[in-house]
């Protein structure tokens, strides 16, 4: 018997492990001067650490912030992977339907995300739907799901391969996967799939990707509040 269809808006972003603070960019910064004695400067002026941290920020010397590490565990649909895996700084490992069978997990928008393009390609907005667009949203992927997991099924039980049989789910379908950045590779990541009043170079990302920044960037601001804090006085570029 097939498992139930379960529906979801929204995506989760868990920390599981860092190698990340605020000292580790210090002592990589400070090595070019004091050499051996680097580790000895770390905490003695925050003041002067926190004006260090915003100087390199600045003037983008960004290797000293690659000193460090932040593993998350995500879950969002494959089509938000798909954008994630155009940064190519990081490490990712993904769930794989070649080795499971994938469970029948579909996202839907929420009522508050919006649905029309307004506007030519590089010139555009998005504006909220009326109601009915919404049903009929809605309705159409749940329609379409619901084909597609039932398809998916039926090439299983027929003992077809699970990597093949996945071919015929939407990129829809809910996945999960690590990945691991440092925090200059987090920033560039923050920068372009992140909008915010105030970025020197203004971006705007699908959605979807941005509620899983959001959460990641929330991480980043309590691990390494110092980083964070310059990142935002630059105007969100990654040094």
């Amino acid at each position: 018997m097939s498992e139930e269809i379960i529906y979801r808006d929204d995506m989760t972003v868990e920390l599981i492990k860092s190698s990340a603070s605020d000292a580790d960019v210090i002592w990589a910064a400070r090595v070019s001067t004091a050499g051996e004695q680097s580790m000895d400067e770390i905490g003695e002026d925050p003041a002067r650490s926190a004006g260090l941290i915003n100087y390199l920020a600045r003037e983008r010397h960004g290797s000293p912030f690659e000193h460090t590490s932040m593993t998350f565990f995500v879950s969002a649909p494959i089509f938000v992977f798909r954008e994630f895996m155009r940064h190519r700084i990081a490490s990712y490992n993904e769930e794989s339907g070649r080795y499971r069978e994938l469970r029948p997990v579909f996202y839907i928008p929420s009522k508050e995300r919006k649905l029309l393009q307004v506007g030519k390609t590089g010139a555009y907005t998005f504006e909220d739907g009326t109601t009915g667009q919404f049903e009929l949203s809605i309705q159409a992927m749940k329609d379409a799901y619901t084909v597609a997991y039932a398809s998916y099924q039926k090439m299983l039980d027929a003992g077809i391969a699970r990597e093949v049989a996945r071919v015929v789910l939407p990129v829809a379908t809910y996945s999960s996967m690590y990945v691991t950045m440092n925090a200059r590779a987090l920033m560039n990541f923050l920068s372009l799939r992140t909008s915010r009043e105030g970025s020197h170079f203004p971006s705007y990302p699908q959605r979807e990707i941005e509620m899983v920044a959001e959460k990641m960037e929330a991480e980043f601001a309590k691990l390494m509040p110092l980083t964070y804090g310059a990142f935002e006085k630059s105007g969100r570029i990654a040094p």
